[in-house]
């Protein structure tokens, strides 16, 4: 994949804009396919089957869309993922059979996997090395907007007095496929027009898997990534556990979610002077151990308005997390095989949503609501652990078996003299 800083940042304007929209969709969608199925007569089980294939199939195809962006245009994929996730929301809303909503949740999984995949490779695509780490800070922009706006909007809109459930959570998954079909409208010129596309090489030997993740700082990359995204699902379900224990209302445990996703925006808002203060790796190291110390504070029983401090500080900590293992992976992956580097990452995303949700059941079920937090600051600790021993150059790391080597320009001192003079002399000008 090659690189190119390009003038002006309209278009990350642009994919921020079509990323908020894809994402609220997905937010909205997810509780929503869970209060459907729950009125066709889902039980716990089923709920289970249903969010395991969301995460589950896109699986199957992530390193081979990986492998195809390397060598091709990411915004077709953004447009593929933009339909597979509006039908997904669509369908789901239509469809009265729980076999039919757990096919529909796949395609809409589906979608998003496409949809992220062909826009992280954009942001690596377009932006100089020295610019990724605030690029990518931006991008993930997007994400906590739509997570802020889906659930509120799917909480507005589903209501299951007088029986109302079916048809409410039905018009909020049409509402989500509307949203997802509105990211459409910012599709536009994200790649430059003319540039000049990576050779799809079929006659040249393909980076293996394994090489990617033997390289180092992709394996760093992708188990941050894996923890700070199983520490904000877990907080999202279980917070309300945890409230119910200590007799917080659900009002103000979606208000303290809310705050939560505010304080991870505010946090990328200002990852550029951060990043020059502190530096990558101390950053990541830092916010990581914070991290897990905050959620080790939630298992003790506080009063609201400190249990709302924690958690502004747990979502400034987990702001960090996400962004910065998209670039750690961007720079230490091989140059022909960053796409596959970014979709092995969201490979490890999805085993972390299926993994870490089934590990804090498990706790919960053993040790009460409060052992899942205790659980997450374990793997942030180990996060931060990571971090502190990930180079602290990813572009420098050594490459994995299989990766090609670049191509080191002559040394001046090899360069032959191109003028009768020089070689007189055998001095350069």
């Amino acid at each position: 994949m090659k690189t190119a800083s390009t003038p002006g940042r309209g278009w990350l304007l642009r994919l921020v804009l079509t990323f908020s929209f894809a994402q609220a969709a997905v937010s909205m969608a997810r509780p929503a396919v869970s209060y459907r199925a729950l009125a066709l007569g889902a039980d716990e089980t089923a709920i289970g089957v249903i969010t395991g294939v969301y995460a589950l199939l896109p699986l199957l195809v992530a390193v081979p869309l990986g492998r195809r962006t390397d060598h091709g245009r990411c915004t077709p994929l953004l447009a593929v993922g933009v339909a597979l996730i509006t039908g997904g929301c669509a369908l789901s809303g239509v469809v009265a059979s729980l076999p039919a909503m757990a096919a529909w949740s796949g395609v809409m999984g589906l979608g998003h996997l496409c949809f992220v995949i062909g826009a992280q490779s954009i942001v690596a695509r377009r932006s100089a090395p020295e610019e990724r780490d605030r690029n990518f800070g931006h991008f993930t922009i997007g994400a906590s907007l739509g997570q802020l706006i889906g659930p509120a909007g799917a909480g507005l809109l589903i209501s299951e007095h007088d029986g109302a459930m079916a048809r409410t959570s039905a018009t909020a998954l049409l509402v989500s496929a509307a949203a997802a079909a509105c990211a459409c409208t910012a599709l536009w010129r994200l790649e430059q027009r003319g540039a000049a596309l990576p050779a799809a090489r079929t006659d040249a030997r393909r980076v293996p898997v394994l090489g990617i993740l033997r390289t180092r700082g992709v394996g760093a990359g992708i188990f941050i990534s894996l923890s700070v995204l199983s520490a904000t699902d877990i907080l999202t379900a279980y917070l309300p556990v945890v409230g119910e224990a200590h007799h917080i209302a659900p009002a103000t445990i979606g208000l303290l979610l809310s705050l939560r996703a505010a304080a991870t925006i505010a946090c990328r808002l200002v990852m550029t002077p951060m990043l020059r203060l502190l530096g990558r790796t101390v950053l990541l190291t830092t916010t990581c151990a914070a991290a897990a110390l905050l959620c080790a504070a939630i298992a003790v029983p506080l009063p609201v308005w400190a249990l709302a401090l924690v958690l502004a500080a747990l979502g400034f900590c987990l702001g960090v997390g996400q962004p910065l293992s998209m670039t750690t992976v961007v720079q230490a992956a091989p140059d022909d095989a960053r796409s596959t580097a970014l979709a092995l990452r969201l490979t490890g995303n999805r085993l972390g949503q299926v993994a870490a949700p089934a590990g804090a059941g498990l706790a919960a079920g053993i040790a009460g609501a409060a052992a899942p937090f205790v659980l997450l600051g374990v793997l942030l600790l180990g996060s931060a652990a990571v971090a502190l021993r990930s180079p602290r150059e990813a572009g420098r790391a050594p490459r994995g078996p299989g990766a090609p080597r670049k191509k080191q320009p002559p040394r001046a001192a090899e360069a032959r003299p191109c003028c009768p003079e020089g070689r007189r002399s055998g001095r350069g000008s």
